[in-house]
């Protein structure tokens, strides 16, 4: 064996990654640019060039410490040839011996070494040696009988004469890590290498013949399962032949719960038959977990009412009056609807829907119910939902197929009489998937819900005894057909005073015990709460109004525990632009005076009532109209009929006005919010009859009703905010029509009592109040027309 001598000049290393090179063996080698231009460098000065090849480390890089990512044993490549290729060069060596590198460093990107020669320790002798290769010899046969069209690669192992040359040819094919490799190749004794090399043989054989093992006996599994299925289908022929009812599948459990269940006869039916399929299919079929989830979804349903409660109404109201303040009608109106309960026993006949702006307490007065019945509570937000199978449900035949939100609902409450919210029941949407508003008619129709349909139940379902309220924020997205099967009870929302109630009596407590904090070591004064409520929110409702007094309990809760706070620390109004910033509700307030063409208004928006200022001008033209504002159609319609109406009951001769040689502009301000409404007819024609003759309207009369073109007052709705919108804004005076008079009594009374309400019933009577003015008769009387009865024509 050919043993060079030491060598104490540096050579170059070449890093083998993943791979270990025995003596004896020819090999290509894949290197980088600069390993191969150092090399081609050497070969034109010498002649000739060596090379050290030293595997790295698993998990190692040699580029961070060669003397650790590098093993030191390697072997000695004499570099044949060497030729470019994509990634660098390709060098073709014959490995010589192996050598040990004595030191390792690193130039310009390369690594050198200066290696001595690690010679073999000759301990086998000649017939030991070749008693030893044809074991391993042997040892290859056994290995390759594992694998198809391995006879060319026994035949180039028969061929050579060298242990050392058949571990440099087989190990390469072996899945051996590096970290089995390198030993053979630092192993110095003869016979300890090639017992090594043996053994390693006769270990990856048993590797090799305990996968091919679990494989075969997976695969005998597999078949035993098709054997089974063959044999059950087998099996329920011949049941089907006996006529045998009793299933072999092991689901006696199914069956006694079916049994022992409280549904229908017609439902047990319908469960029998699905467990017959589910016995006669096997665990195994396509459809048995589809079946299971169904029958554990007619086994979880309520299908009777276990406990009827009675029905205390006066603990019902007291449940109502100390969650809720305010809201007097509407607590009275769902203590009627429990009234009625009580006599029918609890068949109750409508289904209530409470509809009114956000934050007035709709889905709290549910939850509110529920705890008056003693009965559990349910909700379900509809809001968005465009899939008329979230409401039916999904039919079974598809794929991952699920019951209606109704019907899980039902399952979620465990109980049969459950109180049931429907929340946003006007935001439900309209897609092609279907109309879900439409298929809430017979969940919420008292007539028909006693047989409701799921598409997955697949069964009638009784849900008459289910209290369903729903909720909505308009009823102007609500189809009619559904808004006919529900009982509308409308929560207009909370005056100033039922605001600083609930503030004072559930907020503010509510908020403290949220943010860790008690009455001992926060206190709001009342005049703080009354200045939140006025400059701080604007709503019909109380939301916003939580979400300033947490805006305080969080400031405060920071005081405190950075220690700059001394308790209880008391919030006043003084204090309140430093915690919540300035003022961020702007409100409309009655002028001081107002020049002729100015008129105070009044309106209902989504959050409350509000005032709105009308202004008229005009300027020489030629009898044009110009409305701007935003206007809606009726708007601009009520506009057109008002100055119809002024023309012809003002003439040119009584007003000194000349229509037909000037143009009359309109503006109600706030331009980028859009405004309509048949309420506004009234504030119009006062506008342009202030307009025409020159006088000004009081700025503490505020107006609203709408006009017809023969001169009538019309009723509008939205009384109560509308009033409630004028006190705050400083109004003294509201002028009504007479047939909305009635719709004062929903005025808190202290409201009431600080304004002066006058009722008309026709634009004469407005002018009277507002301008002082009595109208003329129409330009041509009706006394001088001529009148022809119908059948002289």
């Amino acid at each position: 064996m050919h043993s060079p001598q030491p060598d104490t000049s540096e050579t170059v290393v070449i890093p083998l990654f993943e791979t270990v090179i025995y003596p004896e063996t020819r090999t290509k080698l894949q290197v980088e640019t600069a390993v191969g231009e150092a090399l081609i460098a050497a070969m034109k000065n010498d002649g000739s060039v060596s090379a050290v090849g030293l595997t790295v480390k698993s998990g190692g890089e040699p580029s961070e410490n060669p003397a650790g990512a590098l093993y030191t044993t390697g072997t000695l490549l004499e570099i044949a040839h060497i030729q470019p290729a994509d990634d660098g060069y390709l060098v073709f060596a014959h490995a010589t011996c192996r050598v040990k590198a004595v030191t390792l460093s690193e130039k310009g990107g390369l690594f050198y070494a200066v290696h001595e020669p690690l010679p073999d320790v000759p301990d086998l002798d000649e017939d030991a040696r070749a008693e030893m290769l044809a074991g391993v010899k042997a040892a290859v046969h056994e290995l390759s009988g594992n694998f198809q069209g391995s006879e060319q690669f026994t035949r180039s192992v028969d061929k050579m004469a060298s242990v050392d040359q058949i571990m440099g040819f087989v190990l390469p094919f072996l899945q051996v890590g590096v970290g089995e490799k390198q030993p053979l190749l630092e192993t110095v004794s003869v016979r300890e290498r090639y017992t090594a090399f043996l053994q390693l043989l006769v270990n990856v054989n048993e590797s090799i013949n305990l996968r091919i093992e679990v494989a075969r006996k997976a695969s005998e599994k597999v078949g035993k399962a098709n054997r089974e299925a063959m044999l059950r289908e087998q099996l329920r022929v011949i049941q089907e032949e006996l006529n045998g009812d009793e299933g072999s599948s092991g689901e006696e459990g199914y069956r006694e719960r079916i049994e022992r269940s409280t549904m229908p006869d017609e439902v047990r039916k319908k469960a029998f038959a699905e467990l017959k399929k589910l016995e006669m299919g096997g665990s195994q079929h396509h459809e048995s977990q589809g079946i299971r989830n169904y029958l554990d979804l007619l086994l979880d349903l309520p299908w009777t009412v276990e406990e009827k409660k009675e029905i205390d109404i006066e603990e019902a109201r007291r449940v109502l009056e100390s969650n809720h303040n305010g809201l007097e009608k509407v607590k009275e109106r769902i203590i009627q609807h429990l009234a009625v309960m009580k006599l029918k026993e609890e068949k109750q006949g409508s289904i209530l829907l409470l509809a009114g702006p956000p934050g007035t307490g709709k889905t709290s007065l549910g939850k509110s119910i529920a705890d008056a019945l003693g009965r559990k509570y349910v909700r379900i937000s509809l809001g968005g939902v465009r899939d008329e199978a979230e409401i039916r449900g999904h039919r079974r035949t598809y794929v991952g197929s699920l019951p209606g939100r109704i019907i899980q609902g039902m399952k979620k409450a465990g109980t049969k009489n459950p109180v049931f919210i429907l929340d946003e029941v006007d935001k439900l949407a309209v897609s092609h998937q279907g109309d879900p508003a439409s298929a809430l008619l017979e969940v919420l129709d008292p007539e028909q819900n006693s047989t409701f349909s799921d598409h997955y139940l697949e069964v009638p379902y009784d849900l008459s005894d289910v209290l369903f309220i729903a909720t909505a924020n308009s009823l102007a997205t609500i189809p009619a057909p559904l808004l006919d099967r529900m009982e509308l009870v409308e929560i207009s929302g909370y005056t100033k005073n039922e605001k600083f109630a609930i503030a004072k009596d559930h907020l503010l407590p509510e908020t403290l015990e949220e943010h860790g904090l008690d009455a001992d070591t926060l206190k709001v004064e009342d005049d703080a709460l009354v200045t939140i409520i006025e400059r701080y929110t604007r709503e019909a409702g109380v939301r916003a109004l939580k979400k300033q007094l947490a805006r305080i309990a969080r400031f405060v809760s920071t005081k405190i525990v950075s220690g700059t706070a001394d308790l209880p620390y008391t919030v006043t109004a003084e204090m309140l632009p430093e915690i919540l910033g300035k003022e961020m509700v702007r409100q409309d307030v009655a002028r001081k005076e107002n020049p002729p063409g100015v008129v105070t208004g009044l309106a209902w928006t989504p959050v409350g009532g509000d005032i709105l200022f009308v202004e008229g001008t005009f300027m020489p033209g030629k009898g044009r109209l110009t409305l701007t504002g935003q206007l809606g159609d009726v708007m601009k319609e009520s506009a057109q009929i008002s100055l119809s109406l002024i023309r012809s009951r003002l003439p040119l001769t009584a007003s000194g006005f000349d229509f037909f040689a000037s143009d009359i502009h309109i503006h109600v301000p706030s331009g980028a919010t859009p405004k309509d409404g048949p309420s506004a007819g009234v504030t119009l024609f006062t506008t342009l009859a202030s307009l025409v003759t020159g006088r000004a309207v009081d700025p503490t009369i505020a107006m609203t009703g709408e006009v017809t073109l023969s001169g009538a007052v019309l009723p509008v709705g939205g009384i109560k905010e509308k009033v409630l919108a004028a006190h705050r804004a400083g109004i003294r005076k509201v002028i009504l029509p007479r047939e909305n008079e009635r719709d004062l009594a929903d005025v808190p009374e202290d409201v009431r009592r600080e304004l002066t309400f006058v009722t008309v019933d026709t634009v004469d009577d407005v002018l009277r109040e507002a301008l002082g003015v009595a109208l003329h008769g129409p330009v041509v009387p009706y006394s001088e027309r001529r009148c022809v009865p119908a059948h002289d024509l």
